[in-house]
């Protein structure tokens, strides 16, 4: 009885040890399951769309645009169940507290444009080698609302988005990215039940472009590679997880929109991304204005965040 009870004993300690890890594992691979197949669902239901842009922009724009959005163009190739206003988001199912990617907890969620990215309000002009660029943008409220498998998703909506103009990257003229956010998605994969964390079950989906639109849905992962030039990025997202790679601009952008969010790095610092326009420039984003520029590929100074698909 003695070696039963001892062993019985020996069989919960090493469950209580790998369970949690177990169950973990299990968490991830469902997460990241629902997570492709939600990508999937909206990179398809959004190609059906004429365009992007335009919804609401006859209305009361900072208001309802994002609704409209919703009602008029995304529910017509995507069954939704139910949408609520900015000022009623946990109505469909959105937490109000979450945790960042970077283990932040935030107590309110973003309610307006601007509160997702400050750099989305008004009218902001930057200088690069001596050339201005600028931007006008309108700060709309945000919509929710809740999938048929259960999803909640809050839509920041941009009614006037437009293309990139790669001519100004050519020149060294530069510009903004905010511009070509035409929607972005915020979801959470099981509504207000827990963890609530970014990079878990909750993350985001960027659709840019009003036509021959980009949909894109990176996962960052938790900190950045190690210090290097363009070239070598690639090589340093592999060393630090195999799975992952350098996003591309329109990735790096989704990252940008939603750097709260996911608890990236905002302050002074700039990112690569894999976007190469000829054999000794690539695109790069500043996280604080949001500044899309060409720089030279063996350049330094240039941080290195790496993604999954």
């Amino acid at each position: 009885m003695a070696e039963i009870l001892l062993s019985l004993t020996i069989i919960g300690v090493v469950a209580a040890i790998t369970l949690p890890s177990l169950t973990g594992n299990i968490n991830e691979r469902t997460w990241n399951t629902q997570r492709k197949a939600l990508y999937a669902r909206f990179s398809q239901a959004i190609a059906l769309m004429p365009s992007l842009n335009g919804y609401g922009t006859l209305n009361d724009t900072t208001d309802t645009a994002a609704e409209t959005f919703v009602t008029e163009g995304l529910a017509k190739v995507l069954k939704i169940n139910n949408i609520c206003d900015a000022e009623h988001l946990a109505d469909c199912g959105i937490t109000s507290t979450f945790t960042t990617l970077k283990g932040q907890t935030i107590s309110s969620f973003p309610k307006t444009l601007a509160d997702l990215n400050s750099m989305f309000s008004g009218s902001h002009v930057n200088s690069v080698n001596g050339a201005s660029f600028v931007y006008n943008q309108t700060n709309t409220k945000a919509a929710a609302f809740e999938t048929q498998n259960g999803e909640s998703i809050v839509v920041y909506y941009n009614p006037n988005c437009g293309f990139h103009n790669s001519n100004q990257g050519l020149a060294n003229t530069g510009e903004y990215t905010q511009p070509t956010m035409c929607a972005n998605f915020v979801f959470d994969l099981n509504g207000n039940k827990g963890p609530n964390t970014f990079g878990k079950d909750m993350g985001a989906i960027t659709a840019l472009y009003p036509t021959d639109t980009v949909v894109v849905a990176p996962l960052p992962l938790p900190q950045n590679a190690p210090a290097g030039n363009q070239i070598n990025a690639g090589r340093l997202c592999q060393q630090l997880d195999s799975e992952s790679r350098l996003p591309n601009i329109e990735e790096l952008s989704s990252m940008f929109f939603n750097r709260t969010l996911w608890g990236l790095e905002d302050g002074t610092n700039s990112y690569w991304s894999s976007t190469i326009v000829s054999a000794d420039k690539a695109y790069y984003i500043g996280f604080a204005p949001g500044d899309r520029m060409l720089k030279e590929r063996t350049s330094g100074g240039t941080l290195i965040r790496c993604i999954k698909r």
